[in-house]
């Protein structure tokens, strides 16, 4: 009962957290100069300046209010975080500033199928990879393998992803006629990807996942490998470890049956991450790799200030974020049954 306690208050807190990130965004936002308002006033003055008219006299007070009325901006702040919220379904039913024939559920829609590969991609094979290879540094600590396989993945740390996609690019897309060309240079799927079969279009996707894949997981390995290290040597040397030896139980069976089940706790912290995967797109890496994710789309909107597109974003990746949190602490639950969330 004092787990689903704790549970129900993480829930019931997602509400007002929720609504403290999006309202005190949605205030920052309206003191952003160059909004659609502004924008559409540019538009008219360059139009009629085009046409003639004298730039001074091209906007009138009128004009000028028809235009805010257009986009919400005649009414309060706090009556336009209402409608927004409640009316507009945490905006999702507005149409964008920049694409007027499309909803921002319609654009979100659009984008995250292709961040969400990647993303859920990505997320299994950090898992597959690190955590095999934590344990086996953990079990090899101060040999050769420990010592360069440290080296590579702090070397792969270090190396910005979107510079690393560039080096990727040169070396493997064909950009010199001095290196290979086994991968396209960006893109998600091939043009002619409808016409493709079923095998062909399996080789083509994995043929354009590659290297972007690569440059999103060269800076999570070195984070969960070495997590997975600390978290299992940090186990070992734990007085209930050198109880089970003891007794007469093998080294072997102290770390795979006692030790790595709580060295697991630490990772389940990433665990949540999960919620948020269709978000996962790296600004940088997508833009290196001409790929039309989640991440080109936040941007876009920043730059071009399509509010409603941005704050769509923050809101699904805002709640998805705050129960990924709740599934993390659900997680170390099921794997450390003695964990209580009382304070004493």
């Amino acid at each position: 009962m004092e787990r689903l306690a704790y549970f129900i208050r993480r829930l019931l807190l997602v509400i007002p957290t929720f609504i403290g990130i999006t309202l005190s965004t949605f205030i920052l936002i309206q003191f952003v100069p160059g909004g659609p308002v502004e924008q559409a006033i540019i538009q008219m003055r360059g139009l009629q300046n085009v046409q003639g008219a004298n730039a001074s006299q091209a906007i009138s007070e009128r004009q000028r209010e028809a235009i805010k009325a257009h986009f919400g901006f005649d009414k309060p702040i706090h009556v336009r975080y209402w409608n927004w919220l409640v009316h507009d379904k945490m905006g999702m039913e507005v149409r964008s500033y920049k694409y007027s024939n499309k909803t921002v559920w319609e654009l979100i829609s659009e984008r995250f199928p292709i961040s969400l590969t990647f993303g859920l991609t990505g997320f299994i094979l950090s898992y597959l990879v690190c955590i095999p290879l934590g344990i086996a540094k953990a079990l090899r600590n101060g040999g050769v393998f420990d010592l360069w396989s440290s080296v590579i993945v702090f070397v792969g740390y270090a190396i910005p992803p979107f510079a690393f996609g560039m080096l990727l690019k040169l070396f493997f897309s064909g950009s010199s006629t001095h290196f290979l060309d086994w991968f396209p240079l960006g893109g998600f799927r091939s043009d002619n990807w409808a016409t493709l079969s079923l095998w062909g279009k399996i080789t083509d996707q994995l043929h354009h996942m590659v290297l972007p894949l690569l440059c999103y997981l060269i800076g999570n390995f070195a984070v969960l490998t070495l997590l997975m290290k600390n978290s299992l040597l940090d186990q070992i040397g734990q007085d209930y470890i050198r109880t089970v030896i003891a007794k007469g139980g093998t080294l072997r069976r102290a770390i795979w049956l006692h030790a790595l089940r709580n060295a697991m706790i630490p990772i389940a912290t990433g665990i949540g991450s999960i919620f948020t995967l269709m978000f996962a797109g790296a600004v940088l890496i997508e833009r290196v790799f001409n790929i039309p994710g989640m991440g080109w789309l936040s941007l876009d909107a920043m730059v071009s200030r399509d509010y409603m597109v941005f704050m769509g974003i923050l809101a699904l990746t805002s709640l998805l974020g705050l129960l990924g949190r709740i599934f993390s602490d659900f997680c170390y639950a099921l794997i450390d049954p003695r964990i209580t969330f009382e304070k004493n």
